[in-house]
């Protein structure tokens, strides 16, 4: 994975819904998110796995994976990620061995080993809750990666689809869990730094300390997550910002729902606890105007040494948040 000119950046999406929208009209809108984006010269287009939340319709991964990559043409599109946990791997390997043969070249598997959900939804998906997940996760990933390999003599479970197409295979975490893993296993690693800011550094500094090298890289390959929420002006930008607080604030009271127009003031809709424990979650997000996102993207290099940024935005106006990532697209390559 070799850096082109200025940093290369990528788009995290939830396929969210929102109030007063439909799940079709998320899934319409995503697309030409993923079409703008592909235009814009972003990297990458990725969607997460969820389940049972009523903002996030991408809990079918896979499949909206392939509505994506067929409305589009040159961009990679991948997962951010599946939730292992929740599959069996040969499951996954078959899927996205399907992905690949129908668009080679441009199929990214990205594993958590969060489920994505409660344990009540856990359960539904008929997964055994009472596995050791720590335990269970590399040999799950192991396991994964074999069915990508070319066949060996005498193996009699075999993806097919997905035997010998290698497809790319990154980590995600946030935690320091994943990034040893990612280090031992001599993967791409990614960092939810975007809602879960705490070990961001030390897991980074882990990753790179500890990577050894693989078939699939040399050197350690980092992608840590940021918000950002572009706009004209920075009070604008702000203003925009007011969803994803929202959406926040409603699942920290356990009322989670549809994404939140935008509001003109935050005041009197949070308690001053409850302010900072979003602001917290919320820390690595950068919000206002082209010169605002530029100062705010650099900083946030400098922070993480990235090889490559993957950047995610709720932003309840379709045209708003298009135009969010064609603001920054238009920094991208003055990046330093």
């Amino acid at each position: 994975m070799e850096r082109t000119s200025g940093i290369p950046i990528s788009v995290l999406d939830l396929a969210p819904v929102k109030e007063g929208g439909t799940i079709a009209d998320s899934f319409r809108e995503t697309l030409a998110l993923a079409r703008r984006a592909e235009e814009c010269g972003y990297r990458r287009f990725w969607l997460a796995e969820h389940h049972n939340i009523a903002g996030i319709a991408s809990a079918a991964t896979a499949v909206l994976i392939g509505y994506v990559a067929g409305g589009t043409k040159t961009i990679r599109v991948g997962s951010g990620g599946v939730m292992l946990p929740n599959h069996a791997p040969l499951v996954i390997a078959e899927q996205f061995g399907t992905l690949e043969t129908l668009y080679p070249g441009r199929i990214d598997l990205g594993l958590g080993r969060a489920p994505g959900t409660d344990r009540l939804t856990m359960r539904a998906l008929r997964r055994n809750l009472s596995s050791n997940v720590d335990e269970d996760f590399p040999r799950d990933v192991a396991e994964l990666l074999s069915y990508f390999a070319p066949a060996r003599e005498g193996q009699m479970v075999r993806a097919v689809p997905g035997q010998g197409l290698r497809v790319p295979v990154w980590l995600l975490g946030s935690s320091l869990y994943s990034a040893q893993l990612a280090a031992l296993l001599g993967l791409p690693f990614a960092f939810a730094s975007h809602f879960a800011p705490d070990y961001l550094e030390q897991a980074l500094k882990i990753y790179r300390h500890e990577f050894r090298p693989s078939e699939t890289l040399t050197t350690p390959y980092a992608m840590p997550c940021v918000n950002v929420f572009a706009a004209d002006t920075d009070a604008e930008a702000r203003r925009l910002f007011t969803s994803v607080q929202q959406a926040f604030i409603n699942l920290r009271r356990n009322q989670p729902g549809l994404l939140p127009p935008p509001v003109e003031t935050m005041e009197g809709r949070w308690s001053a606890f409850e302010r900072a424990g979003v602001d917290h979650a919320l820390r690595y997000s950068i919000v206002g105007s082209t010169e605002t996102v530029r100062s705010g993207l650099e900083s946030f290099v400098d922070l993480t040494n990235a090889d490559e940024i993957m950047v995610t935005a709720q932003i309840f106006d379709h045209s708003a948040r298009l135009r969010s990532f064609e603001l920054l697209a238009s920094v991208r390559d003055t990046l330093r």
